[in-house]
């Protein structure tokens, strides 16, 4: 297996082009589409380097791969399937997070059955990608249809660890849950302790190097979020953290392209995709 990871400095965020050395058969995992805020404007500029990378190494896609519907950034699936092509991929209990989040934006057009995305993956299920086997690990409690991608001595974790130094991630969304969350950072932390644990953010203090990936080993000795005596002190922990917590910059925009699969809202009668804003209700 290879791997080359692409930090995108304005989220935070990694994307992971994975590939069997022999097939060249490739995965993105977490792909993102540059989206400014102020002025509504997407744009490729991001992931036309992964996907040039892509073509130069002479690989073929075959799967874009979510971890989660993310909440920090817009997801460039669509982009990249139109360029390459690949199956899109996500938790088969995305529509728990559809459900809740049609209703958040009145939503009337949304099917909530996950059918925006080519491929829902269970506990277990596997993908081949040429000499190599996806795994799907559930991993919920940051939102209740996380999933990890198992390949080889790799896991690709989404936003369940983040580095050592940073901790782990919210549980505070809808659907989310600390006990739940904390039950699949045992599950991760209890695979082989050299298996390499791939991130999709990291947010490293000035000056410093972002981390994409880090051991089991290393998650184990020095996460700050997992040093305390168990179950107890970890919810504890992670309850008051995420009180304090302001919520994701993009968490409006991305939500609502995401559990689209990364497609934009249906265009209205003059063209134009538009995003919507719930007053007092995040």
């Amino acid at each position: 297996m290879e791997v080359k990871t692409y930090f995108d400095q304005d989220t935070a965020t990694f994307t992971h082009l994975v590939w069997d050395d022999k097939s060249m058969q490739a995965a993105i995992i977490d792909p993102v589409l540059d989206f400014d805020f102020e002025t509504g404007r997407t744009s490729t500029e991001a992931i036309e380097m992964v996907l040039q990378d892509l073509k130069a190494l002479g690989l073929t896609l075959s799967y874009i791969l979510e971890t989660h519907a993310h909440a920090d950034h817009l997801s460039a699936a669509p982009f990249v399937k139109e360029q390459c092509g690949g199956q899109t991929g996500i938790g088969a209990k995305i529509p728990a997070v559809q459900e809740v989040f049609k209703a958040i934006f009145n939503l009337d057009d949304l099917a909530v059955d996950g059918s925006q995305f080519d491929l829902l993956l269970n506990e277990g299920d596997s993908l081949p990608l040429g000499e190599l086997t996806i795994r799907a690990l559930e991993t919920p409690g940051h939102t209740p249809a996380c999933l990890s991608y198992q390949i080889g001595d790799a896991i690709f974790v989404g936003d369940t660890l983040f580095s050592p130094g940073y901790g782990t991630a919210r549980a505070d969304f809808p659907g989310g849950n600390a006990s739940t969350l904390y039950r699949s950072i045992e599950r991760l932390l209890g695979f082989p302790d050299d298996t390499r644990l791939f991130l999709c953010h990291d947010y490293p203090e000035a000056g410093a190097p972002p981390e994409s990936v880090h051991t089991v080993t290393e998650q184990k000795a020095r996460n700050v979020h997992l040093q305390g005596q168990g179950k107890g002190d970890y919810v504890k922990l992670r309850t008051n953290r995420d009180a304090q917590l302001a919520l994701p910059h993009l968490i409006i925009p991305s939500i609502q392209v995401n559990i689209r699969a990364g497609a934009f809202p249906p265009p209205e009668s003059n063209g134009i995709s538009y995003l919507k804003t719930p007053l007092n209700k995040l």
